[in-house]
């Protein structure tokens, strides 16, 4: 893969010159224009061979375009915030907004092709984290960024070649290091990996660019050049290519769905009510002050139809546990930020680290439920959402985390009584909106809908645990034991 960029390309001084000039000035326009629309961002991923040039070339970025509108991030080992929470929150919390460019100078890349080098991964373990970049850079795209993937290569001839050329410089010296020369000795490994990570992960939707970091002239107009294609052409209007999800199934020919097959007539009375509140409030506070708690955390999803009695659930929760450890997060219609990036990026920046807990009062489903319905995103968005939503919670899993997913059901005859006991009580009113109403009008599609999630979201890492809640004493109990079970689960596995 890459034969084509050991063959000594070359630009004259002169030519580069004359083209430089021109080039510089397309890309500023074209990066003001992408500031003016705020339609997508732009994600360059800048990796490669020591001394290809990397450094020099995201510095020229930032000099022919205006670096006020650009965000560059180097990454390295991880930094004591990034600890304890999935190996991609870092990068999420970077993502450039629409309109904007970010730059990242090592990228989702290193750490798997350098751990797999050093010994440190299997190959079974590799080729699962090329799979899921995969996943994510075709999630991004799908949202509309545009992602612009450079290597920058040099032969082992070429690399000892520019490090003795730079050590030689009393101006350039600091920039080789003893580090520098040891990776040199593990060349051919480190090449034979990043080839297999290059095949496997150069995609329609996201393809690599290799380049010739040999000559410095060639290796910055052949980068700046695809830049401003890439850009030119997207401001054009030209889409990506994104393979589509497969379809959801037909609604039952029977008319039966899945949670109008469920038990909704359990109750518990109030005096074994209270006896078990306190019994599972204290067993769940033990679990989460237990030290293996160290090594995990705890994420909490409510769901449900309006009226469910998610909030008062979420109280019983809470009441149990210490509020040094755990934050709740109200989710609504997202904000000007937010819509400005992918649909996941405002989870991603709530995942908490090792010992403490999140609880989300609506969640990321909400793209597979109140967006679908509504119409709010194309169907091929919402489709594909299950396969990402799964990955998600599958990072979340593997850093540690418990993911305990709750949906509360209720009839349409019981969401009726309290809607109207709202509307009679006057500090339950803010409670009842206009939107609350006409939604009754889309039970159905919003029955079938939750259907499809749970049958394509519910894991062996993160299971959904549906909650009949008609009586909210019985459902709260419920709630309470399950989660109780889960912990104890997670701490004997």
């Amino acid at each position: 893969m890459f034969e084509s960029a050991e063959i000594g390309h070359h630009i004259g001084k002169k030519e580069y010159k004359r083209r430089e000039s021109v080039l510089r000035e397309a890309l500023l326009h074209a990066q003001y224009e992408l500031l003016g629309l705020a339609k997508f961002p732009v994600i360059i991923l800048v990796n490669g061979v020591g001394g290809a040039g990397k450094g020099e070339t995201v510095k020229l970025f930032n000099e022919w375009m205006d670096p006020r509108h650009i965000r560059t991030e180097a990454f390295g080992a991880l930094a004591n915030g990034e600890h304890g929470r999935p190996e991609m929150w870092r990068f999420w919390q970077v993502l450039p907004a629409k309109g904007h460019i970010g730059i990242l100078f090592g990228s989702w890349y290193t750490e798997p092709i350098v751990a797999h080098v050093m010994g440190h991964e299997k190959a079974t373990r590799f080729v699962q984290h090329l799979e899921r970049i995969r996943q994510f850079e075709r999630m991004l795209v799908a949202e509309g960024a545009l992602l612009i993937k450079f290597w920058f290569h040099l032969s082992k001839a070429e690399a000892r070649k520019r490090f003795k050329a730079l050590e030689s410089d009393p101006e350039n010296a600091w920039r080789v290091t003893s580090h520098d020369w040891q990776r040199l000795k593990q060349y051919d490994s480190f090449v034979k990996v990043s080839e297999q990570a290059l095949r496997k992960t150069s995609t329609g939707e996201a393809p690599w660019l290799v380049v010739d970091g040999s000559d410095p002239a060639y290796r910055s107009l052949t980068a700046g050049q695809y830049l401003l294609d890439a850009l030119t052409q997207r401001l054009a209007g030209q889409q990506p290519s994104v393979v589509s999800a497969p379809p959801v199934p037909p609604p039952a020919i029977d008319g039966r769905t899945l949670l109008g097959t469920f038990d909704y007539h359990r109750t518990l009375a109030p005096k074994a009510y209270q006896h078990r509140l306190v019994t599972l409030q204290g067993r769940l506070n033990l679990l989460l002050r237990d030290p293996r708690m160290a090594r995990r955390s705890l994420v909490l999803v409510f769901e449900g139809m309006d009226a469910a009695g998610k909030g008062s659930t979420i109280r019983r929760v809470t009441q149990a546990l210490d509020a040094r450890h755990y934050r709740v997060v109200p989710v609504a219609a997202p904000s000007e930020e937010e819509r400005a990036q992918p649909y996941l990026w405002r989870f991603w920046r709530h995942v908490s680290h090792h010992g403490q807990t999140v609880l989300f009062d609506r969640s990321w489903y909400g793209r597979v439920l109140v967006e679908r319905v509504e119409g709010l995103c194309a169907e091929n968005d919402w489709m594909r959402a299950f396969d990402e939503i799964n990955a998600f919670e599958e990072q979340l899993a593997e850093s540690g985390a418990v993911v305990v997913k709750f949906w509360l059901a209720i009839t349409l005859d019981e969401q009726l009584r309290r809607f109207k006991q709202r509307q009679a009580t006057p500090y339950k009113n803010f409670k009842i909106t206009d939107d609350d109403w006409r939604n009754r009008d889309k039970w159905p599609q919003y029955e079938r809908a939750v259907g499809d999630m749970i049958d394509r979201t519910s894991t062996d890492v993160a299971p959904w645990h549906v909650v009949a809640t008609n009586n909210k004493l019985f459902a709260r109990i419920e709630v309470l034991a399950h989660l109780c079970e889960r912990l104890e689960q997670a701490f004997a596995s």
